[in-house]
């Protein structure tokens, strides 16, 4: 049994909802003061101070990032898909400080790690154990990972949810939220409740782990003849509500990748480009967290690792259909057939204007520009991304667009994001049509 301590400085998870509630009231103060100490000094010098300026100002982003971190839960994912979401757009400062809520959370104290476990697995599980290490190996927003193994010799990674999590979710969305709707950014005609209700939704299913185990379980069936990929199995006889058991699968981060030539990094996101299409139209199943660190890759077999199943969701039959008519429609630059789909899936509606329209086909359009030519689309030079976002301001701005579309179609599109900004990092070049080919028609 190994009495490892965490070498990141741990901090006591709150677990009450008065606790986490006064920890973002104290925040939402905080801020405030800035703000007021801030506009008053811009006052002084004669300049007229925008409240969203005051409000996004490092000092008060690092309150912001400092504070989900250590709540962890629903708030700190909440912080994670703004980052993600946004981080190739905002300033240096802000991009740097909001990817702290990237990195690994504050792990929690041994002993609350060791009542956690007592109250999964009985006060005499060490017993049970040939082996485990305090000191997480990850920590991220809803859980942390331990190495373990167990009598027989089989090496398990440990997924322990915080205390707490499961509970806090509903008013950390509320409040999260609460805090964002302060900085004027969202406009008030803009309804974001459906949004809201489906990400305590999803953050509801990835406080289950028994929910995850199913899942793992279930997304592997699909990975049988797909020999590049390596998913851990689940040990069921550790595994719980709150404690995943599973495989522990050695492996680097993805920032390995860097090292290998260009054909390796083509071949990789080649795969989980492929994989994305496979998931939205054969598996209908969907792991919609693209977080590099659900990534690893093995060096020597070149294979990937796929982790972290909990935010795996059903695609449904009519959206997977829905874009597949919109795969179709881009590579046949057909802009009818492109606005039909989008009005199937609900990516547009009846009441939007035709200008309004006309430019969300032409984003629409833009955006799937690497399926119209039977050739490698080199991701490393593209500006695809910050035209897409110059184009979404205007579209905000000048057009007055906005709309929310269906949560399976954000989760659609945020898992294809993410790989763009992935084979962009990577430099990959990917013959993106020939892997469409299967689903064109």
């Amino acid at each position: 049994m190994s009495n490892d301590t965490p070498s990141r400085k741990s901090k006591a998870i709150p677990t009450s909802r008065f606790s986490r509630v006064s920890r973002l009231g104290a925040l939402a103060g905080k801020i405030a003061g800035n703000v007021v100490t801030q506009g008053a000094g811009q006052l002084l010098r004669g300049e007229k101070p925008a409240l969203s300026s005051l409000l996004l100002t490092p000092k008060n982003m690092t309150n912001v990032a400092n504070q989900l971190a250590s709540m962890r839960g629903a708030a700190m994912k909440l912080g994670q898909l703004i980052s993600m979401d946004a981080g190739d757009f905002l300033p240096p400062e802000l991009a740097t400080i909001m990817s702290r809520l990237r990195e690994d959370a504050d792990p929690m104290p041994k002993s609350q790690l060791i009542d956690t476990l007592n109250q999964a697995w009985g006060e005499n599980w060490q017993d049970d154990l040939l082996y485990f290490s305090f000191a997480p190996v990850a920590a991220a927003s809803i859980g942390q990972v331990h190495k373990a193994i167990t009598m027989e010799g089989k090496m398990l990674a440990i997924k322990v949810q915080y205390p707490g999590v499961r509970k806090s979710i509903d008013s950390d969305v509320d409040n999260v939220a609460t805090l964002i709707n302060l900085t004027g950014l969202i406009p008030k005609s803009l309804n974001i409740k459906p949004l809201l209700n489906e990400a305590k939704t999803q953050l509801h299913q990835e406080a289950d782990y028994n929910r995850e185990a199913t899942m793992l379980t279930r997304y592997g069936s699909h990975l049988a003849d797909m020999e590049r990929f390596l998913i851990p199995s689940t040990y069921q006889p550790l595994t719980s509500e709150t404690v995943l058991a599973m495989d522990f699968i050695e492996a680097s981060n993805l920032d390995a990748l860097l090292d290998e030539p260009q054909n390796v990094r083509n071949a990789v996101m080649s795969d989980l480009m492929s994989l994305f299409f496979n998931e939205v139209f054969n598996f209908k199943l969907l792991q919609s967290d693209p977080n590099l660190a659900n990534y690893k890759f093995n060096v020597e077999t070149k294979q990937i690792v796929l982790l972290d199943f909990g935010a795996t969701r059903d695609i449904p039959d009519d959206i997977s259909v829905g874009y597949k008519e919109l795969l179709n429609s881009a590579a046949l630059q057909d802009t009818q057939r492109m606005k039909a789909a989008a009005l199937d899936i609900g990516l547009i509606d009846s009441t939007h204007e035709a200008a309004q329209v006309d430019a969300v086909i032409g984003i629409g359009m833009e955006a799937c520009e690497s399926l119209i030519h039977d050739e490698p689309y080199d991701f490393g030079t593209s500006t695809l991304v910050q035209r897409l976002h110059d184009k979404g301001m205007t579209l905000t701005a000048e057009h007055d667009f906005w709309h929310t579309p269906p949560a399976d179609a954000l989760f659609i599109h945020r898992k294809l994001g993410g790989l763009f900004l992935l084979a962009r990092r990577l430099g990959a070049q990917v013959n993106m049509r020939e892997l469409a080919a299967p689903w064109l028609e």
